[in-house]
């Protein structure tokens, strides 16, 4: 064996005694926390009157790249409420486009689409024509045709169809060919749910998740949507399959929509186009009962697999207990047993290596200065005792997928937004005990609120390595002190504004963790 790998080997080993190799993967959990922490990822109804020129069973025709930097229309903007006892849809007139959805059931929430379901034509100026109970229409007149469009909304299902009529009004041809934007995302700073934004792409043969900093075209589309960290919007042609393009306007917006194909109109000609929309929360039941292929927006990275799982455990606790703190309490509970073998198996590792440490630690002041003798002794020792440096390494890479998919699943979780728990008012937002009176300052980190969760979680992190520090050199033991400190201090501080949900999880686990080890030690 080359006296390099050796080295790196014994090394290796060594890292994993003094418990290095937790805090190396500590850290990157710490890593993936503060980036997280600190950044600013249907009922269809008949189309009627509208007729579709296009057959449905014809094959998408490829367009050109669409000019997507032409300017919008430049009007005054004059804005339009639609409201209905879930949300409300605030329009701007003369674009007849959606500015943003208001989802009264989940505190207001804010979903902005910037220009949603605008027709890219910079020529096209509407004034709204009527609003009903459950419609409103615009039209435009523009020299040689007229355009009218109509949203017609469910009350309870976050859906809507659009229909686009196009009538030509001259003496002569004209060819039509008009993009739909489903609406726009913003990756500028001042969003802090920029790096939630994403964009999903179906085709006939997948569901893909596109890059939305990238510009990119498909063909033969069959939906597409955009998100944020809890809500969605999805349109889908109610026939024939599209080109979908995304297209990045500049370095901190991108619009998405589809393109159809070219079509010519005779005098007094009239043709339209018929759109199914969702735009609600990424609730997968929601998703199931309106379009079951939509449910496919709904992506959690790369352990998505078992996110779904995890989710789907977590619904059906809920279900058994009808709170969701409850149900995250419980479910810590389930990830804690389900893992128990491997911790188990991870302790006893530990606990192997710190029996041998003082014959290691002898062994390295023999041949200090014979590094070469030094491993091969180490590596006998190991042998002699038939212990495993390793042992204690593997577990822990196991719990890995399980805990980045947890929290990526409950970061995202819409069922947790109004969500109540003991004093906490929002699941998904952090838990504020106590908000501090107007005109009081802004404190570093905390600010205007004392969020007394992620505090007691640190706490009991801090406890949890105290009773499980392990006896080393003097250096390691300089080393191990700091860390005792600094660990709890900066999870407390990237997790204290995180959603309590995903606070209570950690915590939690950290209790059952703490009951492990004191279990542990008593077995000594």
């Amino acid at each position: 064996m080359p006296s390099l790998f050796r080295e790196v080997w014994v090394r290796s080993f060594r890292l994993i005694m003094e418990k290095r190799l937790v805090l190396a993967i500590a850290l990157s959990i710490l890593v993936l926390l503060g980036w997280s922490a600190l950044m600013p990822k249907p009922q269809h109804i008949a189309p009627q009157d509208v007729i579709t020129k296009a057959d449905s069973s014809s094959q998408p025709v490829t367009l050109p790249t669409p000019v997507v930097t032409q300017p919008l229309p430049v009007a005054p903007e004059k804005l339009i409420t639609y409201s209905q006892d879930n949300l409300e849809v605030v329009f701007d007139e003369s674009p007849a486009a959606i500015k943003e959805v208001v989802f009264l059931s989940y505190n207001n929430y804010k979903l902005p689409l910037k220009y949603g379901c605008l027709l890219k034509d910079p020529t096209l100026i509407f004034k709204k024509d009527q609003m009903t109970g459950d419609s409103i229409s615009f039209s435009a007149v523009t020299p040689g045709k007229r355009i009218s469009k109509k949203f017609t909304f469910h009350n309870s299902n976050y859906t809507m169809e659009l229909a686009i009529k196009i009538q030509n009004t001259s003496s002569n041809p004209v060819t039509i060919n008009l993009p739909l934007l489903l609406g726009a995302l913003d990756f500028s700073s001042g969003n802090q749910q920029a790096r939630y934004q994403d964009i999903t792409i179906a085709t006939q043969d997948k569901v893909a998740h596109i890059n939305a900093r990238k510009n990119t075209q498909l063909e033969g589309v069959k939906f597409l949507g955009l998100r944020d960290q809890y809500f969605a919007a999805i349109v889908e042609p109610d026939s024939g399959l599209h080109q979908g393009f995304v297209n990045k306007i500049n370095n901190y917006e991108t619009e998405l929509g589809l393109n159809v194909q070219k079509e010519l109109l005779l005098p007094s000609e009239q043709i339209g186009h018929l759109y199914h929309i969702y735009i609600g929360p990424q609730d997968i039941n929601i998703l199931n009962k309106n379009n079951p292929a939509w449910a496919g927006i709904i992506h959690y990275g790369t352990f998505d697999f078992i996110s779904q799982i995890l989710l789907q455990i977590l619904g059906f606790i809920y279900n058994l207990v009808h709170n969701w703190g409850l149900a995250i309490v419980l479910l810590s509970l389930v990830v804690y047993l389900i893992l128990y073998p491997l911790s188990l198996k991870q302790m006893r590792s530990m606990k192997e290596m710190q029996a041998l440490q003082p014959k290691v630690e002898a062994l390295r002041k023999t041949y200090k200065d014979n590094p070469q003798k030094m491993n091969k002794e180490i590596m006998e020792l190991y042998k002699e005792h038939k212990v495993n440096p390793l042992g204690g390494c593997l577990p822990l890479l196991l719990q890995m997928p399980i805990f980045f998919a947890l929290y990526n699943a409950l970061m995202r979780s819409i069922v947790l937004k109004g969500a109540r728990f003991l004093w906490i008012r929002d699941l998904s937002e952090p838990d504020r005990l106590w908000v501090f009176p107007e005109g009081w300052p802004n404190l570093p980190i905390i600010g205007h609120e004392l969020n007394i969760l992620p505090i007691i979680m640190a706490i009991g992190m801090f406890v949890q390595q105290k009773i499980s520090a392990v006896s080393t050199g003097s250096a390691a033991a300089e080393q191990q002190k700091i860390m005792l400190i600094v660990m709890p201090v900066m999870f407390g501080l990237i997790f204290y504004r995180m959603p309590s949900g995903l606070v209570l999880y950690w915590f939690v686990n950290s209790m059952l963790m703490l009951i492990f080890q004191l279990r542990m030690n008593r077995a000594k």
